[in-house]
Formats: structure tokens, C-alpha cells, sequence
């Protein structure tokens, strides 16, 4: 290499040195601040997560400490003091363990008021919802007409639906009781059909089956 494409090489390196550095003083406060922003980012993400594990706890170790109370009305009413607060899902779960120790200290009306206000809840996961619906239907049975509990499960008898197998039971105990034993016959035979229906259903349907006098259909 003679001495002057040396020569140009070296103020060639130097321009581009100069061009980098103007370039970096003019957008070099880009890249500082995207990477504040990516490390805060970062920490909030990890408190966010460190809160959330907190709530969390807490609400967990209120409801073991509520449930050990020794007598249903004791747990009840200790869950009744719980506050539902925190993300959804956990504030669906207690609404749930509230309405069952409800159930079990035998106040039934209470136990249909936290199921019918979860049920209503747009911010719950809908599977939550669904559960309230179908566990509220169920203890309305002797005040509320067959039809319109027909009405209100048949929307979580779909496919797809965690409960559909659980709600059509109820519907067909539904149509028993209007006198509509043939289509009862046909709602307690699909579930017997059914590939995912468990055990203990299978059971409790086939013995329905039989006591309204049908066949079990072929499976």
C-alpha cells in the first residue's frame, strides 16, 4: 500500500469517527433512554410480580384461617368478613368459598346472593361465572320454576362449556319434574354417551335412567 492510499485510509477512518460521534451526540439520548426505560421496565415487572405473589399469599393464608374455624357458622362467618379484593380470579374463588361455608351453615339465601352476584360479574373468568350459575340453579331447585332453570343452564350446556355434562344433569332433573320424561330420557342418555363423562356421573345418570323406566342407550 503506497503511503498516500495509506494517507486516505486514515482520514477516511477519521470522517467516519467524526460522523459517529456527531451522530451519537445528536441521537445517543435515544439509546440512553430506551435502556432506562428496559431496566425500569424490568423492576416494575418484577414488583408487580412480587406484589401479586404477596396478595396472593395473604389472601390464601386468610382463607386457611377462616376455614379452620370448627363450626359452619363460625366459617362462614369469618369468610363473610373477607374482603374479595385482588386480581379476579382469586376474588372468584373466595366469592365460591364463601357461598359453599354459606351453604354448609345452612343459610342457603345467602349462599344464592354471592353465587347470583359472581354470576353477574363481567370482570370474573367466565368459567367462574358459569360455576356460580350453575351452583345458584342448583340450590334454587324448590323455589325457582323448572322452565326457567332450564333457561338459565342451557347457555353452559353448550359444547366447550367445563360444566356442560353437569348442567344438562340439572336440566334433565329439569324436565323431570315438568313432566317431560321422554326428553329427559334423551338429555340423560347424551350425557351417558358422552366420551368425557366421568364415572360417578355415568353412575348417577344410568340409575335415573332406569328409575324412569328407560334403556341405556348404546355406547
Amino acid at each position: 500500500m503506497s503511503e498516500q492510499d495509506s494517507f486516505i485510509n486514515e482520514v477516511t477512518e477519521e470522517v467516519r469517527k467524526d460522523r459517529l460521534y456527531a451522530l451519537y451526540r445528536r441521537y445517543g439520548w435515544i439509546a440512553a433512554a430506551a435502556v432506562v426505560l428496559l431496566v425500569g421496565g424490568a423492576a416494575v415487572n418484577e414488583w408487580r410480580k412480587a406484589s401479586a405473589e404477596a396478595q396472593a399469599q395473604a389472601v390464601g393464608d386468610a382463607l386457611l384461617t377462616a376455614l379452620r374455624e370448627e363450626t359452619p357458622e363460625a366459617r362462614a362467618s369469618a369468610l363473610a368478613g373477607l374482603e374479595a379484593s385482588g386480581e379476579a380470579g382469586q376474588r372468584a374463588v373466595t366469592l365460591l368459598i364463601r357461598a359453599a361455608a354459606e351453604v354448609e351453615a345452612d343459610n342457603p339465601s345467602a349462599a344464592r346472593d354471592i353465587l347470583e352476584g359472581l354470576a353477574s360479574d363481567n370482570t370474573a373468568p367466565q368459567r367462574f361465572r358459569d360455576l356460580a350459575t350453575l351452583k345458584s340453579t342448583m340450590l334454587s331447585a324448590e323455589t325457582v320454576a323448572p322452565e326457567d332453570r332450564i333457561a338459565r343452564l342451557s347457555p353452559i350446556a353448550i359444547p366447550g362449556s367445563p360444566y356442560r355434562l353437569l348442567a344438562l344433569e340439572q336440566i334433565a332433573l329439569a324436565e323431570v319434574e315438568s313432566g317431560n320424561t321422554d326428553k329427559a330420557l334423551d338429555t340423560l342418555n347424551r350425557i351417558w354417551q358422552d366420551a368425557d363423562v366421568t364415572q360417578d356421573l355415568r353412575r348417577r345418570v344410568s340409575q335415573l335412567i332406569v328409575a324412569l323406566g328407560g334403556e341405556l342407550a348404546a355406547t
